[in-house]
């Protein structure tokens, strides 16, 4: 069964067991403020499936997501766009539905940290991960909190250099969960899902994922207003993420204040 909303298709899988969201907005699945939308709707609406066991997201073509709009970045457009991008982890998080991230090509920005923040991510061999947001002179608060709770201090490497890593690397530093070939990808998948969770208690998952996560829901419920405050009330107020932006936009290198 399809559903599909602006920028985002939907699809029961497994008798209603799985819910598959597929970004498809390609070449580059960005993340702006209708996919956001969509997305969060089609969370909130999964709610009240109670068979539901898993969540897989994954992107259309030949990318998972390049990441949020970087046009809805500019400072007159920042703090709508933090608030729907944090609604939308707001919305995951209240959700309680195990999440899984089939991650191909590109997976940056945004798109890390949605994928970061689900249970699993399956990467295919070609995936290759970043959180480039420092290279624009700006930082990505829910990275910041879900990239630590998955791979350590390890996660800084990422969040302060902007650097890519490819999908063996990302295993290595346990941000992956596993690193699957094109060709076998959807068997490995539909091997996890009908061997480890449909068996499973669709309910008594939930309250296994919310015990599970619970310093993360603490953390994304109380650490991440702070970090909006501080890119929306500081950082924003910086030249440097004025300057980051409008280069990117531009296509130029960035000159830096200092």
């Amino acid at each position: 069964m399809t559903n599909n909303l602006p920028n985002l298709a939907v699809q029961k899988v497994h008798n209603g067991s799985v819910l598959r969201l597929t970004l498809d907005a390609p070449p580059g699945n960005i993340l702006d403020s209708v996919m956001v939308t969509s997305l969060s709707h089609a969370v909130r609406a999964a709610r009240d499936i109670p068979e539901l066991r898993l969540i897989v997201v994954t992107g259309a073509g030949e990318n998972f997501s390049f990441g949020s709009s970087i046009e809805e970045h500019r400072a007159e457009k920042a703090r709508e766009m933090l608030t729907s991008f944090h609604g939308l982890f707001r919305d995951l998080t209240e959700t309680d539905i195990p999440l899984l991230a089939l991650v191909n090509g590109k997976c940056l920005g945004g798109g890390l940290e949605l994928a970061a923040f689900c249970d699993w991510i399956f990467a295919l061999e070609n995936a290759t991960f970043g959180q480039p947001e420092i290279k624009l002179g700006v930082f990505a608060p829910v990275g910041s909190i879900v990239l630590p709770w998955r791979c350590g201090a390890r996660a800084n490497d990422l969040l302060l250099t902007g650097r890519s890593i490819d999908s063996k690397t990302a295993e290595s530093i346990g941000l992956v969960n596993r690193v699957l070939a094109k060709v076998r990808a959807q068997q490995e998948l539909e091997t996890f899902i009908t061997e480890k969770l449909l068996p499973l208690s669709a309910s008594s998952l939930r309250y296994a994922r919310k015990a599970s996560r619970w310093h993360l829901n603490r953390q994304m419920k109380h650490g991440l207003p702070e970090l909006e405050s501080l890119y929306l009330d500081e950082l924003m107020q910086s030249p440097d993420a004025t300057e980051g932006i409008a280069a990117f936009l531009e296509k130029r290198p960035p000159r830096w204040s200092s």
